[in-house]
Formats: C-alpha cells, sequence, structure tokens
C-alpha cells in the first residue's frame, strides 16, 4: 500500500509516516510534487539488492585493527610513441 502525505504532515506526525512505511513506500510531497520516499529498513535492503556498501564496511566497529595489503604498482604509466 502507498501512503502520500505531505511534507507538512510528516513534520507534524513522523511517527505516522514510520508506522505507514512498515505497509509500503510513503510519499512525501513538497508543493504538491513527490520529493522524498520513506522505507522500511527491510524494504531498502530488498531494493538495493542487499550489497554490502564499501562505507558500510569502513563503518564497522574494530575496523581500525585490521590490517590492509595494498600490492605496489612496477607497472607505471609511461607516455605514447605515436608517429
Amino acid at each position: 500500500m502507498v501512503t502520500t502525505l505531505t511534507s507538512r504532515q510528516f513534520n507534524q506526525d513522523a511517527g505516522k509516516a514510520k508506522k505507514a512505511a512498515e505497509n509500503g513506500p510513503v510519499f512525501i510531497t513538497d508543493r504538491g510534487r513527490p520529493a522524498h520516499v520513506l522505507l522500511s529498513y527491510d524494504e531498502y535492503k530488498k531494493i538495493s539488492g542487499n550489497r554490502t556498501k564499501i562505507a558500510d564496511l569502513l563503518a564497522m566497529p574494530g575496523i581500525a585493527g585490521m590490517e590492509l595489503d595494498i600490492p605496489s604498482l612496477n607497472d607505471l604509466a609511461q607516455a605514447a610513441d605515436i608517429p
């Protein structure tokens, strides 16, 4: 079920919007035009493919102690020989 709220309605009752998002997307309009969409986190994971993003990995607790082995590149770029 799709719910549509104005920005004012959303600002006045965010709890109502969150509850409505449990049943489907909530479109939030600004001056009568769709401006934002509120989804439950589970729905967001479904449509985003549930892929782990590097920003999420970098924000993980305990990541500071992890070692990262980046190999050095020996084949540096060279100027092209154009006749």
